[in-house]
């Protein structure tokens, strides 16, 4: 029996798929729910297991875009799997095709021999502007002849590179690349994109952790991170300026009564942005143990669609890969997102006397048309006071409690 295999569908919306790459060659042997290929759509890399097992026979090619439903391999249910694990021989015989005459080949016109030394027509015009003796260069054409490109890199340089690699590579960009790009460019163009920046003295949180962060990990299995604090910090600040928790519809201006944050994470694909669900009802520890679970699954591949759709405000981290400072790009249809950056030490004042801290630049990008500027610094200001002061403003005062110590 032949079975016609057909592209799932990935998720709501998606019509489109790419062939990123074949698991498997065609006339192999594979095994029911083995990984056969990898699909790539607009918002996720998936895996595409075998349905049943028999030789299978590929009917795309990587690279090609395929639509929902479409066919793309078929797999023979009723071959049987060959010993040691090869595939399946094939019964065809391949013909040798029978020879063509030879026509004769054409009497070779003759060759005409130069002195070595000797400049071509165009070498000669370039040596002889730029006052160059074609004794002092060396011919690298037949029979030793000064070859126009000798000429060229015979004549000084200021600075144009010459002699080295100028060697250069293509390859397609994947759906999911495509896609993101497609989604930057429409986030610059359509929305009124604004950013606003300030910084935040990172030595409360630092004192913190330092204090606590072995008592949190041994209890709870996950360390106690920046993210649980930016979390929960930005949380705080969209319930006091809804307007940056919503987005434009049409219309209409959508707010939401709850906080579903997305972080970006950097996946084997690129960057993955992955939902954590209802942030505003998780503790410190139940924020870092989904910011961990969701980072791992980037990272393995594993990130379903579903984890990645929805999110009402993104944080993206840029600090992690060395970033002092950038102005973030929102993430469609969201209204806002906060960029963090490295910590360094640098000189304050504090109390009238210049101290070193953990300085960490932060910036808020934000759609213009539904959030003003005042709110826009309000939010961020907010954001700021909260990591200044944790144990007040995230901690209720008690930080056992909120640790869960």
């Amino acid at each position: 029996m032949i079975l016609e295999m057909k592209v799932p569908s990935p998720g709501e919306s998606i019509t489109e798929v790419e062939i990123a790459e074949w698991l498997v060659q065609d006339g192999d042997y594979v095994e029911k729910d083995q990984a056969i290929a990898e699909v790539d759509s607009d918002k996720a890399t998936l895996e595409l297991p075998a349905e049943e097992s028999g030789i299978i026979t590929l009917k795309a090619e990587e690279g090609d875009a395929v639509t929902v439903g479409e066919v793309v391999c078929l797999i023979d249910t009723s071959a049987e799997k060959p010993s040691g694990g090869e595939a399946a021989p094939t019964n065809e015989v391949v013909k040798e095709a029978p020879k063509k005459a030879e026509a004769p080949k054409p009497a070779e016109p003759k060759k005409e021999t130069y002195a070595s030394g000797t400049p071509s027509p165009a070498a000669k015009k370039i040596l002889d502007e730029k006052g160059i003796s074609s004794s002092s260069v060396s011919g690298s054409g037949r029979d030793g002849r000064i070859t126009k490109d000798d000429a060229v890199k015979a004549v000084p340089s200021m600075g144009t590179p010459t002699g080295g690699s100028r060697g250069e590579t293509r390859s397609k960009l994947s759906m999911l690349r495509r896609k993101v790009a497609e989604r930057l460019v429409s986030a610059k163009n359509e929305t009124a994109m604004l950013t606003t920046f300030n910084e935040v003295d990172m030595s409360p949180i630092f004192a913190l952790r330092k204090q606590y962060k072995e008592t949190f990990k041994e209890k709870h299995g996950v360390g106690l991170g920046f993210m649980s604090f930016f979390t929960k910090a930005v949380i705080r600040a969209l319930q006091e300026y809804p307007a940056v928790n919503s987005m434009i519809d049409g219309k209409e201006m959508v707010s939401y009564d709850f906080c579903d944050i997305s972080i970006a994470v950097s996946g084997p694909k690129g960057l993955m942005v992955p939902v954590i669900r209802n942030a505003e009802n998780l503790t410190f520890r139940g924020v870092e143990a989904e910011v961990k679970r969701l980072a791992l699954r980037a990272r393995d591949g594993e990130i379903t669609v579903d984890e990645m759709t929805g999110g009402t405000f993104t944080i993206s981290n840029g600090g992690v890969f060395g970033s002092m400072l950038s102005t973030p790009i929102i993430n469609p249809p969201q209204s806002g997102i906060l960029g963090m950056h490295n910590i360094i030490e640098r000189p304050i004042v504090k109390d009238g006397q210049i101290v070193a801290a953990p300085m960490m630049y932060v910036a808020l990008s934000y759609d213009h048309r539904i959030i003003d500027g005042k709110e826009s610094v309000g939010f961020l200001v907010a954001v700021k006071e909260a990591l200044e002061n944790p144990e007040e403003l995230l901690m209720g005062g008690d930080i056992q409690k909120a640790l869960e110590l």
